[in-house]
């Protein structure tokens, strides 16, 4: 990604000598995470809440480089929400749930991500990347256990059965440290992987599009829209999105054979803006271009060394899935490394995050690659065969589900070993393998209470009180249902199919591991042992 300027506030942070640089040998941490971006914020503040020291390293100093990440979904937020920056990223963003797509100048159809009430949080919120990683920072300022080491560029690495030794450059020179656990979060251009030697598998696609930020006063709704070959761009596609503070992003698709140099050159990018807007008035904030990859490291555990984010995987931005996914990897890595380093649960759990991520990852590329082959047509029996099936969907609804200009980021199934199968059936909108849907509750006073709010950061039980509360085993947390908060709506009881009597067994990260019709203290402590990969 080729980035050409960009007009809005830099956040920036200075270096501090650390004491591992006068330590007389290299000093030990549990866990050490290199790149300081969404990914590797969310990492150590979930560890930081979970009581294991974390140390951050970047090579950079400041956060604030464009708006990149823009999209971030319902599940993310919840995710936000338990490491403390949900609702002030709720807050600050542009709330959205309805996408509209078109062909040419007509409109073909429109969706609802999110039609049903009783969430916390939205369907998408939008908000330049930089106010994420800004509140991210903050939440780690505010954990005695997480230290970010800004300036501190990782120039190699060597690992063993117990620990990994990192050579690490700073303004006043090299020192060495020595992590339990190395976790790479370091982008695209990981470092870590590039030291390590790992190269991605996967394909790069033949296009590429122009992204702009654009500051200016309008009254288009907060939608996502989609136009496929829109008068106004040259029988090219284009995407339009709302941003906080009066930032519109625009994407331009410019194909495989365009000079990136010469398509950011202002001029240039403002001859495409104007045809779009009709003369509107707009100041340029920032400008870039970049490419389709659907890529991915064979593994993304190395012995001690783990990768999560852009630095294990990449898909086209079209559909939200790269840094929606990347917060994914780090709530399903936290409460198992967490685990491990406490020493209560063996260490090959960690095995469990190369294959539920991996088996996650695969999905967004499959996704991702679909999405490229509609929007970037291979032959022209292929655009032709797209072209119908968008006139087809102005009247049929059968061919909307064929339409692909991005399937929107949900999240993601894992089909597990930590889950136990179902003896019993269960209807509802829970999904062995997925995590809680949210439900508004109430407690004794009356105040509406949000049942992910609710969960602790451990094993939750969630019980449907009947009787005589259950004897939970040590390392679960018992919730009840009708005791300690009230199903007031319904909506807990329908989304759960909730009997009297019945129990869910939630993990760490809010992923439903287990569920029986009554409480039998055998079978849950048979399905924690299996949810703790033991």
């Amino acid at each position: 990604m080729s980035e050409t300027r960009q007009r809005h506030a830099i956040y920036s942070f200075g270096y501090r000598r650390s004491a591992d640089q006068d330590a007389a040998v290299p000093v030990r941490h549990p866990a050490v995470i290199v790149g300081a971006g969404p990914v590797g914020l969310a990492t150590a503040i979930d560890l930081g809440q979970r009581g294991i020291p974390v140390v951050l390293l970047d090579d950079a100093d400041r956060i604030g480089e464009g708006s990149r990440g823009l999209c971030y979904s319902k599940r993310c937020l919840e995710i936000l929400d338990t490491v403390g920056v949900g609702e002030e990223v709720a807050a600050k963003g542009v709330s959205w749930k309805v996408g509209k797509v078109y062909f040419h100048d007509h409109e073909v159809y429109e969706f609802d991500l999110l039609p049903e009430p009783g969430h916390k949080m939205p369907a998408f919120v939008n908000l330049q990347q930089y106010y994420l990683e800004k509140y991210l920072v903050e939440r780690v300022d505010r954990l005695d256990n997480v230290t970010v080491r800004w300036r501190n560029r990782v120039t190699g690495l060597a690992q063993d059965g117990h620990g990994v030794t990192v050579e690490v450059d700073t303004p006043e020179g090299p020192y060495r440290l020595v992590a339990d656990w190395l976790i790479a979060a370091d982008g695209a251009n990981s470092t870590v992987r590039r030291l390590m030697g790992i190269a991605f598998v996967g394909e790069t696609f033949k296009d590429q599009f122009l992204i702009a930020d654009i500051r200016m006063e309008a009254d288009f709704p907060a939608v996502r829209r989609f136009w496929f070959e829109p008068p106004f761009h040259n029988g090219q596609s284009t995407l339009l999105h709302k941003q906080p503070d009066n930032v519109w992003r625009v994407d331009f698709q410019i194909g495989w054979d365009a000079d990136p140099e010469e398509e950011t050159k202002e001029a240039n990018v403002r001859a495409r803006i104007d045809r779009m807007m009709e003369g509107r008035p707009y100041e340029l904030e920032w400008v870039s271009v970049y490419t389709f990859q659907c890529r991915r490291n064979e593994r993304f555990v190395y012995d001690r060394v783990i990768f999560a984010g852009d630095a294990a995987h990449q898909v086209s931005p079209f559909g939200a899935r790269g840094a929606n996914s990347g917060i994914e990897d780090a709530h399903n890595l936290a409460w198992k490394l967490a685990l491990v380093l406490k020493g209560e649960a063996p260490q090959t759990l960690i095995g469990s995050y190369d294959l539920e991520r991996i088996q996650a990852a695969d999905v967004n590329i499959r996704h991702s690659t679909r999405s490229t082959d509609f929007l970037v047509p291979k032959s022209p029996g292929d655009k032709h065969l797209r072209d119908a099936v968008l006139q087809l969907a102005r009247k049929y609804p059968f061919a909307r589900r064929m339409v692909n200009s991005g399937r929107l980021h949900t999240a993601a199934h894992y089909d597990s070993a930590l889950s136990t199968p179902d003896e019993e059936k269960f209807g509802g909108s829970a999904r062995l393998g997925d995590p809680a849907p949210d439900a508004p509750l109430v407690d004794a006073a009356g105040n509406e209470v949000w049942l992910l709010n609710a969960l602790s950061r451990d094993f939750t039980l969630l019980h449907l009180a009947n009787g005589a509360a259950p004897n939970v085993p040590e390392g679960i947390s018992l919730l009840t249902i009708g005791t300690d908060l009230k199903d007031a709506s319904g909506v807990f009881t329908q989304r759960y199919d909730a009997t009297p009597g019945a129990c869910y067994l939630l993990r760490p990260d809010q992923y439903l591991a287990a569920r029986f019709r009554s409480f039998d203290r055998t079978r849950v402590e048979s399905a924690l042992a299996r949810a703790r990969g033991e």
